[in-house]
């Protein structure tokens, strides 16, 4: 990724502002963790783990039970490379008795778990018995363990959802997408997809054998691997085509930048001379509030300083005494008198072009929110994989969404909206993770493009310690459950749109099989060795496959998409990264608080909003 833009990406002094603002763990919903708990955790799978082989491969009772070495009792052809309903089960085991909240309650948890996974695997059991009989064919095993792997990921995400304390539902306004051709795109690009993958056996054989052989694909089939990229490259292909598509003439229409600022007394200078010399290239009026969040250091004295050495653009310090950044950003927006507002964080240094090609974009009456590509500064422990990290999710992933108007979230660090959208809205919710992405869903269910354009490049902070590095992610994960928690109606109503029916459960089916990786690798070993018994017929190329495997080939792609050629040499860091971010997803989940009992979330009681809460409270 070329990052020509980046204005003053020292990152000297980053480690001085390491702090849990008040946004960190939104009581009610989150509880901090202590970091003791997910090792125990994973001791406890082990152990169960342990157990439930040992059962199948001695107790004779589950010998004459279950066949396949697996907690299956159909009929079946072939074989797999893991037993993943033993696995599933020893995790949803161990993480229900080290889930947030009292012990009765986590047992009722676990045992909603454990009963819904079983039941619907003796589901599966009873069609592929059926399809036996009628067919007069068994079922491959593989197909069957595939299944039951993501039925578990998705009940396990469904169950915590549903369990945990979660914000309170509200009602979605939608209207039909302007632009019927985004839907005809993505039919045309799923069907194209579709068909290679399924010519990709006979027409690559050896390939993918050798993909196999090399942990590259682990026992993953190409119809698996190959889709989604597919996919994925393609709509990257449409989208960068329609950026090099957009009117290049000058657009600078008067605009606001509000900047949320809690203690950045290091940082606020330079992101403060990054927009004054990203306002001189645009040309047009840029206002500049900076919210300054009850700071207890010199934050308001020295944002004061930047922003009247500024030449470009001119601005001034609100004070704004409610903790929490969705009070500054809603007390920001009533000041805002511009059609356009940015949002950016204040240790966020924009681009010196941003601005305008962010303005470009919004040219179009069709896009509500455009956001860009962060590059982190460089120099900090993280900064290598987080480039890669980068580039994957926001340069390539986020990108390819924008080709059909399906982008989910708009991250905070840089955000452009119409500011009568988001006060059409109700304003920024508080009290809960993930407010950026809570406001651009909602602007894009209105029929508004959410548009990631990577020419709008600025550096944003990385944490520098693994302290505030796990901070940040547990927030971050943690986000998810409560999105989905606060527009469940895109999920559970019977409306139809990409990001309810789809985005929406695959990001919370994403969050399991993140949390579940670590087990994963832990699992696939325990079966290699064997617990007292002859080792299992596990190839060691599943096993590290998890970790490596397509993962690797990914981040190649996006890497060279994005002209990130260093990026390559950090390849090995952001492997160990994931592994690193798949435990902070564990920690986020656990630090979720669990109810007494299960509710449905479109039960008519879940439905009911508790009194005299607004739009802007979860």
């Amino acid at each position: 990724m070329s990052a020509p833009d980046q204005p003053n990406s020292n990152s000297t002094g980053r480690s001085q502002n390491e702090f849990v603002s008040i946004d960190s763990a939104p009581v009610g919903f989150s509880t901090n963790v202590a970091m003791w708990r997910a090792p125990v955790l994973l001791v406890l799978f082990v152990l169960v783990s342990f157990a439930g082989l040992y059962a199948l491969e001695h107790v004779a009772l589950f010998q004459t039970v279950f066949r396949g070495g697996d907690l299956v009792t159909a009929p079946f052809a072939g074989g797999h490379s893991m037993p993943l309903r033993l696995f599933v089960l020893s995790y949803m085991i161990a993480f229900g008795l080290l889930s947030n909240g009292p012990l009765l309650w986590r047992l009722g948890f676990t045992a909603d778990m454990a009963i819904t996974y079983l039941a619907f695997c003796a589901l599966i059991d009873v069609t592929a018995l059926l399809f036996d009989l009628l067919a007069d064919t068994p079922m491959p095993l593989n197909v069957i363990e595939i299944l039951s792997g993501f039925l578990g990921y998705a009940i396990y995400s469904f169950k915590l959802l549903e369990r945990g304390n979660m914000p309170s539902r509200i009602e979605i306004e939608h209207r039909p997408s302007r632009n019927k051709r985004m839907m005809f795109r993505l039919i045309v690009i799923l069907l194209v997809a579709g068909l290679l993958t399924i010519s990709a056996e006979n027409i690559v054989p050896n390939t993918i054998a050798k993909a196999r052989e090399y942990a590259l694909l682990g026992g993953i089939g190409p119809g698996v691997f190959l889709f989604l990229p597919l996919v994925f490259l393609m709509l990257y292909v449409l989208a960068r085509i329609d950026t090099s598509r957009v009117d290049m003439t000058p657009f600078t229409p008067a605009l606001t930048i509000i900047i949320p600022a809690h203690n950045e007394e290091y940082i606020i200078t330079r992101t403060i001379a990054a927009i004054d010399e990203a306002a001189r290239t645009y040309g047009g009026p840029v206002s500049v509030l900076v919210m300054d969040n009850n700071s207890t250091d010199r934050t308001s004295e020295v944002a004061t300083d930047a922003l009247n050495a500024c030449k470009s653009a001119y601005g001034r310090v609100i004070l704004e005494r409610t903790p929490g950044k969705a009070h500054a950003l809603n007390a920001a927006l009533h000041a805002t008198q511009t059609e356009y507002v940015i949002r950016i964080d204040a240790d966020t240094q924009i681009g010196e072009n941003a601005l305008v090609y962010a303005m470009l974009r919004m040219r179009n009456p069709d896009v509500g929110v455009v956001g860009g590509l962060p590059v982190p500064p460089g120099g900090g422990p993280f900064d290598r994989p987080r480039l890669l990290e980068l580039v994957v999710k926001h340069g390539f992933y986020s990108v390819g969404l924008s080709a059909v108007n399906s982008v989910v979230g708009v991250p905070g660090m840089f955000a452009a909206y119409r500011a009568e959208l988001p006060r059409k809205l109700g304003g920024f919710v508080q009290g809960m993770n993930g407010e950026d992405t809570d406001m651009s869903l909602r602007i894009g269910e209105l029929g508004y493009q959410l548009i990631v354009d990577p020419r709008i490049q600025f550096v944003s902070e990385v944490p520098a310690s693994y302290k505030h590095m796990r901070e940040q992610r547990l927030r971050w994960f943690r986000s998810v459950f409560h999105v989905s928690a606060r527009c469940r109606d895109l999920i559970y109503s019977g409306r139809m749109t990409v990001r309810g029916k789809v985005l929406l459960p695959f990001m919370l089916l994403n969050s399991a099989m993140r949390a579940m990786m670590v087990p994963m690798i832990l699992f696939g070993t325990l079966v290699a060795i064997g617990p007292g018994a002859e080792a299992r017929d596990i190839p060691w190329q599943a096993i590290v496959a998890v970790g490596i495997g397509a993962p690797a080939l990914m981040s190649v792609l996006c890497a060279l998409l994005n002209r990130s050629f260093k990026g390559l040499l950090f390849i090995p860091e952001y492997l160990v990264f994931r592994l690193l971010r798949a435990y902070f997803t564990l920690e986020s989940n656990l630090t979720i608080t669990v109810k007494d009992h299960g509710q449905h979330l479109y039960s008519s009681g879940a439905l009911v909003r508790p009194k005299g809460k607004t739009i802007r409270e979860a």
